[in-house]
Order: structure tokens, then sequence, then C-alpha cells
């Protein structure tokens, strides 16, 4: 069995995959990666199915050593990162070596690095997917952070063993897929509780994200915004990307370890073909927001999709 041993675990790295979906009732949050198109593209690359769980890594990577042959591929922010001492490249594969040594170091840009290899992490299910949910301790890797001394399993590929031979994505793609720092959002449930002057303050001015945001939520800096309501509401729902208006005034952007219900009025929702952006979104990072109808919100996504789907995204 084929494993990887975590020499340091850097500042925060956690198994993520696709998610769980389809539990909010049960109160509990997909989770899965903060940028899922590069978890999915970093699969695509070393042959695994797209939801494959592989390592997300925040901010600062690790160490990892690969006792036996393994094949990978880097995806997401330039985290620097070295083999045996030798620059890796990222948005493609590359065959390991018995022994060798993958050294991630501090985000040159964006937030998040993924390790995707072939086979996937293989760790125990929790309602279907093996990723980790910080704020309940459940899924991944024993629920937590990975920590040095750690030994994570590598599944089995699908299919027998193969040659290695490289992939990479194609450069006008990567261009595509840039993270945005101009998010676009659709109107959200209570944006008529909102003044037209609030509401033009929500999308003209220019927010810091808080030093405070997680993978529960982005909380934002600048301007204030006031409702009608002063803030507060009945619980209800809330999903992935909803922007959020507290007593405040600070706008906050439910995340992927989100809760599942919410009692502050919601402004926007961020789009799905955003999602990843906000992935890689650093504290002290400046965003603003764009508003655009729910159609071109679906024209956006099914371009992504297409994109992703494209057999021009992966060269060899």
């Amino acid at each position: 069995m084929s494993l990887i041993e975590v020499r340091a675990p850097g500042l925060l790295t956690t198994v993520q995959d696709s998610g769980r979906e389809g539990f909010g009732p049960m109160g509990v949050s997909p989770s899965g990666a903060a940028d899922p198109v590069a978890l999915r593209i970093g699969n695509r690359l070393v042959g695994n199915p797209e939801g494959a769980a592989g390592l997300e890594m925040t901010l600062l990577g690790g160490m990892f050593v690969f006792p036996e042959r393994a094949e990978i591929a880097l995806m997401g922010a330039d985290f620097s990162a070295t083999l045996d001492d030798h620059s890796v490249e990222m948005w493609s594969s590359l065959e390991v070596r018995p022994g060798q040594t993958l050294r991630t170091g501090p985000t040159r840009a964006g937030a998040r690095c993924y390790l995707c290899v072939r086979g996937g992490i293989d760790v125990k299910l929790f309602l279907g997917s093996a990723s980790t949910h910080l704020l309940s301790g459940l899924g991944g890797f024993e629920g937590r952070a990975l920590r040095k001394g750690d030994v994570l399993r590598i599944g089995t590929a699908t299919g027998s063993f193969r040659t290695f031979r490289k992939r990479r994505v194609a450069a006008k793609a990567i261009a595509q897929l840039q993270p945005r720092k101009v998010l676009r959002v659709t109107a959200g449930p209570q944006a008529d509780w909102f003044s037209e002057e609030a509401r033009k303050i929500f999308y003209t001015e220019t927010y810091r994200v808080s030093e405070e945001s997680n993978r529960m939520g982005l909380r934002l800096q600048g301007p204030a915004i006031t409702s009608a309501a002063g803030g507060e509401m009945l619980s209800e729902g809330v999903c992935l990307g909803a922007v959020q208006i507290p007593s405040s005034g600070l706008p906050i952007i439910l995340f992927v370890e989100q809760q599942t219900t919410g009692g502050y009025p919601k402004i926007a929702n961020v789009i799905s073909a955003d999602f990843s952006s906000l992935g890689q979104l650093r504290p002290r990072d400046e965003v603003r927001f764009e508003l655009v109808e729910i159609e071109t919100a679906r024209a956006l996504l099914a371009e992504q999709e297409k994109l992703l789907a494209s057999k021009e995204l992966i060269l060899e």
C-alpha cells in the first residue's frame, strides 16, 4: 500500500474532496475543497475521478515524503513547491520516485494549494465524503488538520499501472480560470430590505478580507451597510456564497463550512462560477461586488463547466 508521510503539516492542511451535499437539513454543511475547480482539474491530471480526495494547504504548505512511486499534481495557488530541491511545475502532472520529498512553502499568490495524487487520499468516509469538517471534527483524517508524523494512505487507482506521461493544463484555460477579485453576485432574498443608498455602497465600494476569516465564513472590512431590520431576522436556511449583513453592517460571505441556518438578512449571493475565487482569497485581499441576473449566473456556470469538460483542457 502506497503512503504519504507528513514531515511538516503546514499552517492548515486537510483532506478534502468535492464535499457532502444534501445534508443541510441535518445541520451538516457540505465542506469540501474551498477551490473546487483546482481539485477537479488536479484529479483529472493524475487520472482520478474529479471528486477524489486530495490535500488542501492554506497559506503555508508542508513537507511530504513518498516512500513509493507516485503520480501527483499541484493546483491552485503557487506555494513555491520543490521535489528534492528541484522546482515543481504547477498545473501539470509529475512522477515522484520512491523516497523523494515534496516541500511546499508560503503562497506567492492566492490562498490554497491542492496536492492531488493518483489513487486519491484513502480515509474513512463520513456521510459519503472524505472531506474534513473542522468545525465538527468529522471526516477527513481523524476529523482534523494534519500534524507532523501523520501517515496517509493512497488509494488504489482505477485501472492498472500505467507508464507515466506528463499532462498539463492548457495555458488558455489557466488564464480563463484565474481567481477574480470582482465577485459576481445575484440579489439576495432580503435585498429589498436595504435602501438604494445601502445597495449602492455595497456595489461600488471596496472591501478587505478580515484576518478573522476561515472556512466557515469570510468576514469583510469596509463601509458598513444598514438594513431596515437592523441586521436581524427569523433564522432560515442559508447556502454557500450567501452575503449576510449582521448588525455591525460588515458583510460576511458564507463559506464551505457555513452554518446551515442564519438570522441575518442576505443582500446578495456569490454565483457558483465564482466559488473557486472565494477559495483563493487571503486575509487583506480586496474585493468588490458586481450584480448579475440569475440567467447570467447560469450561463457563466454552464460556460465554466463546458471548459472543464473540454478535451482541450488537458494537454499531453
